[in-house]
């Protein structure tokens, strides 16, 4: 797996608008993201090499936010936030029933490839506490009551933007 051409014009391009090239890093993972759907070692050192920076401190980067990928994810992607204030009204309960629903566990994806779980800290939404953010869009607050609803919503929405399938 490579990154097409455009992207690594691009990718150059967005360094050029900072004054130090490196602060590009993460808008770049993100360009790299969105057309593979994931980000995979390859793809990883070839970031490096346009930053001229150390492999290992693009995984690092990688590896720290749950906005990156290593592996593909579902075609949908639902974050619980599980930080202080949706904790407190209810959001271990809704990542549970979430997770029994579709039938995996915080961090898999559905058998059927629609879903990916993944439990993160705030996402700046206390107001709408229990709440998820499902592809791009927040929901809540939530009641695992509308869970059903919710997931058939989102099923017939197109992909979230970092499948790599437009």
């Amino acid at each position: 797996m490579k990154l097409s051409e455009k992207t690594r014009k691009s990718i150059l391009e967005l360094q050029k608008l900072y004054p130090v090239k490196r602060s590009a890093l993460i808008p770049a993972l993100h360009l790299a993201q969105a057309e593979n759907g994931y980000l995979p070692r390859e793809i990883q050192n070839e970031v490096a090499e346009l930053f001229a920076i150390d492999a290992n401190e693009v995984n690092g980067i990688v590896t720290f936010y749950d906005m990156f990928f290593e592996k593909p994810q579902g075609k949908h992607l639902i974050h619980v936030c599980k930080n202080l204030s949706c904790m407190l009204r209810g959001a271990d309960g809704l990542l549970s029933a979430l997770c029994e629903k579709l039938h995996t566990s915080p961090g898999g994806t559905s058998p059927d490839g629609t879903f990916t779980v993944i439990a993160s800290e705030c996402l700046a939404a206390c107001d709408r506490a229990p709440m998820m953010l499902i592809d791009d869009q927040v929901v809540g607050p939530v009641q695992e009551n509308e869970i059903d609803a919710i997931l058939k919503e989102a099923s017939a929405k197109s992909p979230h933007s970092g499948t790599g399938k437009k």
